[in-house]
């Protein structure tokens, strides 16, 4: 008599009917991951084929959470700070510093300047990865507060304005949605989300960011993002100098942090967006 069973074997850690919640909260997460601007409860419902009762009831718990941002003007959700910092989490494992150590190594012997690797976590920049170019005679070694593990406003980074050059008008909105969010370090930088976007808009379109005594009076730092297989940036690497004892031209550091970049990207598995295809509305 053959045995009677009501389905495949599922270990403990396998959904199923006992916790659809969960499985509707991921759909929802990785469609909004997938799309480039804000969306509807509505047609996220539809389009997945989920009740939109049990739609508004998963949002609001995300939301709760912040893992979902709700923007009333819209009346539609994007990704929220919790969604940034699990995956930065997921990106400050080795596998990425390991695959852009040898990258950052070469930029740094080529410039002659330090280098750093860093990522998005919610609305600052965190330093992942620290190169010195080989010490060479007549150089002076110069002190930066962007060390190992070091968090900075990104706004006011090369390194995290790269980032945010690609990053969705809904999430820009969730990581600054307040008016005391854009703080200043040296009395410069943007003073509302508007100017900021209007910046970023302006960098993205150029491959490329730059600070200008944002972070330290005298200092000045470009920075290029890197980008996954779904075209988002994951990283960047950005360089910083004296403003008035830079041994290189500007344009052969953008240069040599845009071939760094797009060498980790390559790494990666990643692709660089589309020219006039970026995620952010100026």
């Amino acid at each position: 008599m053959s045995e009677r069973t009501n389905g495949p074997e599922r270990s403990p850690g396998t959904a199923s009917s006992a916790s659809p919640a969960v499985g509707r909260a991921l759909d929802m997460l990785l469609y909004l991951a997938g799309r480039p601007g804000l969306v509807q409860a509505a047609t996220l419902a539809r389009d997945l084929g989920i009740p939109r009762s049990s739609a508004y009831h998963v949002l609001t718990v995300l939301a709760d959470r912040g893992f979902v941002t709700y923007v009333p003007s819209e009346q539609a959700y994007g990704l929220g700070v919790s969604s940034f910092e699990v995956g930065s989490a997921y990106l400050r494992h080795e596998p990425l510093e390991r695959l852009a150590r040898p990258i950052l190594r070469t930029v740094a012997s080529r410039l002659g300047q330090t280098v750093h690797l860093g990522i998005l976590h919610g609305a600052e920049t965190v330093y992942l990865l620290k190169e010195r170019p080989p010490a060479r005679a007549g150089d002076i070694d110069i002190a930066l507060v962007t060390d190992v593990g070091v968090r900075l406003p990104a706004h006011l980074t090369a390194n995290g304005r790269a980032i945010l050059a690609h990053t969705s008008e809904a999430q820009l909105r969730a990581l600054f949605s307040r008016p005391g969010d854009l703080t200043t370090r040296t009395g410069r930088g943007p003073r509302s989300l508007t100017e900021l976007t209007a910046e970023l808009g302006r960098e993205r379109e150029r491959g490329w960011s730059q600070e200008v005594e944002l972070v330290s009076p005298g200092f000045c730092s470009m920075g290029a993002a890197a980008f996954d297989h779904n075209e988002r940036p994951v990283a960047a690497i950005s360089t910083t100098w004296r403003r008035h004892h830079g041994r290189h031209d500007t344009e052969d550091v953008r240069e040599a942090l845009a071939q760094g970049a797009a060498r980790l990207t390559t790494a990666l598995s990643g692709h660089v967006p589309t020219p006039g295809g970026g995620q952010v509305s100026s």
